[in-house]
């Protein structure tokens, strides 16, 4: 690690080569485990109503089965699976079938790359640089599954919630009551506006998902980097889901996930907490 802290002209290609690589898994999460989750599911519920077993072969899971077309189904080669040059070489069509390949794998790959590339130019190519890594992957891939799908799966809220907490257990970042109060009331400050809201109108106005999101980035940011990350997660969500409802033509009772501005919010605080936190200061006492 030090090493590559001493000759950035080789550490940086290597976390930009590594970025591209988680990318291109982080797209396969993003894609596969909600159907699979989903296929557990079902199966679970029909033994608990004690349903009797029907053929439900389960869907392709994240690690072992190889990435095809989902249009022809056509199992893709080594050369076809190179993150984003494969996409340009065959123009962003399937080589079998000619069917467009969605543009998220490509801007999945580039947009892990470039915010890895952050990640050991803030914290180096150390523990602190690779536990960045983890929380950005983790944030990419739910912020992924919530946009497809609006479903923010505890399989990965709560092992990043517990990463942070392990984290913190060695100083990494902060140390261990921050991270737990950041945690808890990262939790509890979105149950109570989900509460108040449905006991004032009898409807759910977000997901638990949600809560249990900021409860995981609050083991990260600590309990200063709450109320930030709520402020800048609202902000960028008014901004950008009032320009989301104008382009589709859809009113404001829309269903919008909001898991996707709690990462981006969650990951600006992570990186710049401190520095907002002053500006606000001093700002505000100015």
């Amino acid at each position: 690690m030090a090493f590559l802290d001493q000759n950035p002209g080789l550490g940086y290609p290597l976390a930009a080569g590594l970025g591209l690589l988680v990318g291109s898994f982080l797209n396969v999460v993003i894609l596969r485990l909600p159907p699979r989750l989903e296929w557990q599911w079902k199966r679970d519920a029909r033994e608990v109503l004690e349903q009797p077993d029907v053929y439900d072969p389960p869907p392709p899971g994240i690690v072992v089965e190889r990435s095809h077309c989902p249009h022809c189904k056509r199992v893709l080669r080594w050369y076809e699976n190179i993150p984003v040059l494969s996409y340009a070489l065959q123009r962003g069509r399937c080589r079998g079938c000619g069917a467009r390949i969605s543009l998220q794998y490509p801007l999945v790959e580039l947009l892990t790359m470039l915010l890895f590339l952050v990640c050991v130019w803030q914290f180096g190519f150390g523990w602190q640089g690779f536990g960045a890594m983890v929380f950005t992957g983790f944030l990419i891939a739910l912020s992924g599954i919530d946009l497809r799908t609006q479903y923010l799966p505890d399989s990965l809220t709560l092992p990043l919630m517990w990463l942070g907490l392990v984290a913190a257990s060695d100083n990494l970042y902060m140390p261990v009551k921050p991270a737990l109060l950041g945690a808890m009331v990262g939790y509890l400050s979105l149950w109570s506006v989900w509460w108040l809201f449905k006991q004032l109108t009898g409807k759910e106005g977000m997901g638990h998902g949600d809560f249990k999101l900021l409860a995981a980035i609050g083991a990260w940011v600590g309990l200063k980097g709450i109320l930030p990350t709520i402020l800048v997660s609202s902000l960028v969500g008014a901004v950008v889901g009032s320009i989301w409802l104008a382009m589709k033509g859809r009113d404001r009772g829309t269903p919008i996930p909001f898991g996707p501005y709690l990462a981006i919010a969650g990951w600006i605080v992570f990186f710049w907490g401190g520095e907002l936190i002053d500006a606000y200061l001093r700002w505000g006492l100015g």
